[in-house]
């Protein structure tokens, strides 16, 4: 819930601590966010774009491709580096948390920990406000200073989602862990030339290493890779939920998905990383 993550919100204006007066969040300043009857709480600031977060029909799509259980061994990758990371307690921040799913299971494996999903999507946190009873959901832009105090964070959360290296720094705690899920070139090959999607380059966690470098250092990584076996409207669901969903032509997109076999074998394909502040 909102309450729990409440002593670690910042003012997106100011920085000062926020306090809970009725159905809003204030700081000292007299800076006033109201708090959305679905549960999350919005601390953008005035002047932000919303319109790079997901929709509400890419918001549908991943949570049924993620209910039905297609990247359960990313999810369960992801909470056992948590445990191993070491954090029992305090706050585990997702930025970029989408519908909640990946924070929840790690809550699962830390139960003494808060999580705060971040996100820009308010269709998305419509969701991961519900998706655990120990997450408090908050609209924000990750390319702009986070609304959390500083070194609030014993863990962070980044799965396929923008990354802010010198504002994830800020936030982690000293010796705090982000644990960075990105993916391979080789996940949804069998997708990507078929249906004309988006690709991932060969050097895409080299670029991520030199990103962060500056902020944070390696501690650690793993590939998770394995196989789907996916019907038609997976194959929708899967291209709906992700970058591609921008980028595809529906007609398109039809006639290639009635050339593909029923069901298709596709490779999930990612990189669990570990970066130590």
């Amino acid at each position: 819930m909102l309450q729990d993550i409440e002593r670690y919100l910042a003012c997106p204006h100011c920085a000062q601590a926020l306090t809970r007066h009725d159905r809003s969040l204030r700081c000292p300043a007299g800076h006033s966010f109201d708090l959305a009857k679905q549960g999350y709480v919005s601390l953008l600031a005035g002047d932000a774009h919303t319109g790079t977060g997901d929709t509400a029909e890419m918001v549908a799509a991943r949570a049924d491709f993620l209910a039905a259980g297609h990247y359960r061994p990313i999810a369960e990758a992801l909470a056992e580096a948590a445990a191993v990371a070491g954090a029992s307690d305090g706050l585990v921040a997702d930025l970029g948390a989408g519908t909640g799913h990946y924070l929840a299971h790690v809550l699962d494996a830390l139960p003494g920990t808060v999580g705060a999903a971040l996100d820009i999507s308010k269709f998305a946190l419509r969701r991961a406000a519900k998706a655990h009873p120990r997450i408090g959901a908050v609209v924000c832009d990750a390319w702009r200073p986070l609304p959390l105090r500083d070194a609030s964070a014993e863990l962070m959360l980044n799965v396929f989602a923008p990354r802010n290296g010198p504002e994830i720094r800020r936030v982690l705690r000293p010796g705090g862990t982000l644990l960075l899920v990105s993916p391979t070139a080789r996940h949804l090959r069998e997708l990507v030339g078929a249906l004309g999607l988006l690709s991932v380059d060969e050097e895409k966690q080299r670029r991520i290493d030199e990103k962060l470098g500056p902020y944070l250092e390696p501690a650690g990584r793993r590939e998770v890779e394995f196989t789907l076996r996916l019907g038609p409207q997976d194959v929708r669901t899967v291209v709906g939920m992700g970058p591609s969903a921008w980028h595809t032509d529906p007609e398109r997109l039809a006639a290639a998905l009635a050339e593909l076999p029923e069901p298709v074998e596709v490779t999930a394909s990612v990189t669990v990383a570990a970066y130590r502040r």
